[in-house]
């Protein structure tokens, strides 16, 4: 990918061949690094009494100083993509997002560690495969795995107190609860809840004024209501109240949550997961909606946002009957991988006639219309646009939290990277092989935000902050991204055999 990010190869480091690599990752592992080099760190909750130990031996390059670990990423695999349990199958995830860091933010390769939590698994299929690599065993309840957890952050921060974690791929459950104890008190974020929010966020900004509808107008509609879910969708509240001054509660009742029981709502009868209460509907008047073309009919969408990972969930009628509600629907079919993904862009461009501002969360190809020859290229809300700039702007500022409002200053400088070229055509998002550009521009507002909130503790980046000269911001950044320069050396030094 090098330093420019690509249509073609981003689909080959990430999503949807990601996917593949961690179904069948116990099979593959032995080609995945050179030999005696691990393709990442597993932790299984046998090693809790010697985790300082194990992560301080984890030295994939030669030892330098110099080059202590910024960045982690970590997962238990417990909720890989759309996938489900996959166990330390889930290590293809860290790594391919530290991937991306490199390529679309610079971050030094060599100063990241990729994380895998062995704590079993409840896939059945690995449990009786007889090459699994991790714990044959079922995962351990909750008064192990937190436990286990904050054993893992408190060897990892104490040896490198600068670390950024992200979260990455835990159970819905669990990934609500890590991100609400650790976000106050710890240098963290959870990319599925707020990297996906803040995306799809600078996604919806830019779709709000092609559609031409005032922002109080709209009305938004969830199908498909876990944690990914639920952080687009406080995203976008937060939005509201921030940009358009609306109340919380005001901001709230924009937004409809359906999972596979039907409309969420207080008195359906079930017992709610804890992140579904704050959007569960209570102005239902008793009346249950079990489907999605009930809820369509019931709350009459501007939006629709599917995160169900439920091939072919906006149907035909589905999509036709958001372009009879819609002059311009807002069609966001965003599960991974791509045959789990809600519809195409091609059946949205089909099924609305060519209305639909449309964006997936997996790269579709453009669409040809058939009449016209006209060409149209889809929108696609990749975490990329946020979690690598993200990273590198807190790297750089060094704040005691990632707060919301260093997400929300990501997801409005990721909206307004746009350039006129890219917003005459229409488009949602920078194209990838800006990345990099994009990346800088998410960066300085993020250190910017963190200056403002008095959190930034690097007394360089305060300074230029506060000098108010953008192009020295945007110059310190830049000049703070690996490149592969003088990569060749270093190879042959390093692995005089390659």
């Amino acid at each position: 990918m090098g330093k420019h990010g690509s249509n073609e190869t981003l689909p080959l480091i990430y999503t949807p061949t990601v996917g593949t690599a961690c179904q069948t990752y116990s099979s593959i592992y032995p080609f995945l690094a050179p030999p005696g080099q691990p393709d990442g760190l597993f932790l299984s909750i046998n090693d809790l009494p010697n985790l300082s130990q194990i992560i301080q031996n984890y030295k994939p390059y030669p030892q330098d100083p110099s080059l202590t670990p910024q960045i982690a990423v970590i997962t238990d695999g417990s909720r890989i993509l759309g996938l489900g349990d996959l166990g330390v199958g889930g290590m293809g995830i860290p790594v391919g997002k530290l991937q991306l860091y490199v390529a679309g933010a610079g971050v030094d390769p060599r100063r990241t560690i990729p994380i895998t939590l062995d704590l079993g698994t409840n896939n059945e299929e690995k449990l009786n495969d007889e090459f699994y690599l991790g714990l044959r065993q079922k995962r351990v309840g909750d008064d192990k795995f937190f436990p286990f957890v904050d054993a893992v952050l408190e060897a990892l921060t104490a040896l490198y107190p600068k670390i950024l974690i992200q979260f990455e791929d835990f159970s819905s459950e669990h990934a609500f609860q890590l991100l609400d104890k650790y976000q106050p008190k710890k240098f963290c974020f959870n990319d599925d809840i707020q990297g996906t929010g803040a995306v799809i966020l600078a996604g919806f900004m830019n779709a709000i004024n092609l559609a031409g509808i005032p922002a109080k107008d709209h009305k938004i509609l969830f199908f498909g209501a876990g944690s990914a879910a639920v952080g687009v969708a406080k995203q976008l509240a937060a939005y509201f109240v921030n940009d358009h001054g609306m109340s919380e509660d005001a901001a709230r009742e924009m937004v409809w949550l359906v999972d596979s029981k039907g409309l969420v709502t207080l008195d359906r009868g079930d017992k709610l997961a804890e992140h579904k209460l704050y959007f569960a509907r209570k102005d239902n008047k008793g009346a249950q909606y079990p489907s999605i073309a009930s809820v369509i009919e019931h709350v009459r969408p501007t939006a629709l946002f599917g995160l169900s990972s439920q091939s072919g969930a906006f149907s035909e009628d589905v999509l036709k009957s958001m372009a009879v509600l819609n002059q311009r629907p807002i069609v966001f079919p965003l599960s991974n991988p791509a045959y789990q993904a809600e519809c195409s862009f091609e059946q949205a461009m089909i099924h609305t006639q060519g209305k639909v501002i449309f964006a997936s969360g997996t790269a579709f190809p453009k669409y040809t219309d058939p009449k016209t020859g006209v060409i149209s290229s889809p929108g696609q809300g990749n975490n990329m646009y946020i979690f690598p700039g993200l990273g590198l702007g807190g790297i750089l500022a060094q704040p005691d939290n990632i707060s919301d409002r260093l997400i929300y200053s990501a997801a409005r400088a990721c909206a307004q990277a746009l350039t006129e070229e890219e917003r005459s055509q229409g488009l949602l998002y920078p194209v990838l092989p800006r990345i990099r550009q994009v990346s800088a521009e998410v960066a300085a507002a993020v250190v910017t935000e963190a200056v403002a909130e008095g959190t930034a503790r690097n007394e360089q980046a305060i300074q230029i902050v506060k000098s108010n000269d953008r192009s020295a911001l945007l110059d310190f950044v830049s000049s703070n991204m690996w490149t592969t320069d003088g990569v060749d050396k270093e190879v042959k030094t390093f692995a005089p055999h390659l």
